[in-house]
């Protein structure tokens, strides 16, 4: 056995990057919490890292798998992690035995359903059978197929125990980290609160400015605390008196969300709200109800009289055919008629735009004379019979 030495820096390096970057998991051993990796994710990791990249003059440390295992080895022998070995668990034999009832009852429901099934299926056709087949066949493709989301495995639990072949080997092998380092993160949290500490503690030396500064802040912070717990209560106060006095028919709540678990500035939206449980509420509740049943009823009278509608347009088309027939000669005629008395009364109109010599004015003058005369002998003949009689 050869005597372990300290290791380099660059070991420390090379541990604490593989430390923080290779992909670990936590689980129980020999009763204490602890990360474990696997051995093929820890070379590919180290053959991603800059140690693996050669610079000017120097040569890569990782070149291969085999040169990422050969310095693995070493930094085993260094104790920086060691080699486990996983062990399934066990299970009681309570577990097992209330696994198998649940089997039992399982199978027994299992056996009536495939009874039922198989009185379906002498029913069906053979075609129907042929189907089915092709189906299953397609549904195995897509099962094999990558895009498909699998079925859900169960877990197998297991613990880990140390081996006693301490060898650092290519594959699934587990390794459990005994080196932990501190993050950057947390020594600079940790460094933050320490000075806060010992600032807090150190107050009394503290210029006069900044006490009376840190003195206002506080009692700031202070009243603002105490107002949102006197607003809290202020509200209840306030919901109760409308309630009581209302008698429980109008709810309004000051700033509702203030105690809700919202954001700071969501807590204050929206100012108020308010609610009306009074019998005007159940009203209009009923109305609406009534509205939409006398809707419905409207609808289904429509649908009925459209149906009838439809089935009287089946049955007499012919004599609705008829009637057209006629309703059509009987506007025709009326239109013929109408058509006749504008051109007759145009053509009279007509006459008098016509070019008319003196000669023919005179003799309608004359005859209109006569007529005239005519007339007016005719009502002397008239008034005189009536006054002998």
């Amino acid at each position: 056995m050869q005597e372990v030495g300290e290791p380099s820096k660059e070991e420390k390096a090379v541990a604490k990057y593989l430390r923080f970057n290779c992909p670990t998991k936590s689980t129980n051993m020999m009763g204490h919490r602890v990360d474990y990796f696997i051995a093929s994710k820890a070379v590919d990791c180290l053959l991603d890292s800059k140690w693996a990249k050669a610079k000017k003059g120097e040569e890569a440390l990782f070149t291969t798998r085999e040169s990422v295992v050969d310095y693995c080895n070493r930094l085993l022998k260094k104790q920086f992690f060691h080699r486990a070995l996983k062990v399934m668990k066990m299970k009681y034999d309570k577990d097992i035995k209330k696994e198998k009832e649940k089997g039992k009852a399982e199978s027994g429901k299992e056996e009536d359903k495939k009874s039922k099934k198989e009185n379906l299926k002498d029913e069906k056709t053979k075609k129907e059978k042929e189907k089915k087949k092709d189906g299953e066949k397609e549904e195995f493709k897509k099962e094999e197929t990558p895009g498909t989301p699998k079925k859900k495995e169960t877990k197998k639990k297991f613990k880990l125990e140390p081996h006693d072949d301490q060898v650092f080997l290519d594959g699934n092998e587990v390794y459990v980290w005994i080196y932990d380092p501190v993050h950057f993160k947390t020594f600079v949290m940790g460094l933050i609160l320490v000075i806060a500490v010992i600032a807090a503690t150190l107050f009394p030396l503290w210029p006069a400015e900044m006490r009376v500064g840190v003195y206002y802040l506080s009692v700031g912070a202070g009243c603002f605390v105490a107002s949102i717990l006197l607003l809290a209560v202020a509200r209840c106060i306030l919901f109760l008196i409308i309630w009581l006095i209302t008698g429980g028919r109008h709810h309004f709540w000051f700033l509702p969300n203030l105690t809700a678990d919202v954001g700071f500035i969501d807590s204050f939206r929206p100012l108020y709200t308010h609610e009306y449980k009074g019998p005007k509420a159940d009203l209009k509740k009923d109305e609406k109800s009534e509205t939409k049943k006398q809707q419905k009823s409207d609808s289904e009278e429509k649908s009925d009289s459209e149906k009838k509608e439809d089935e009287e347009g089946k049955v007499g088309p012919g004599n609705h055919g008829t009637e057209g027939s006629g309703g059509e000669r009987h506007s025709d005629t009326d239109s013929d008629r109408r058509e006749d008395d504008r051109s007759q009364h145009s053509s009279g109109n007509g006459n008098d735009f016509e070019m008319i010599t003196k000669e023919e004015l005179e003799q309608q003058t004359d005859g209109d004379c006569e007529e005239e005369e005519e007339d007016d002998n005719d009502g002397e003949t008239t008034k005189s019979s009536h006054e002998k009689s």
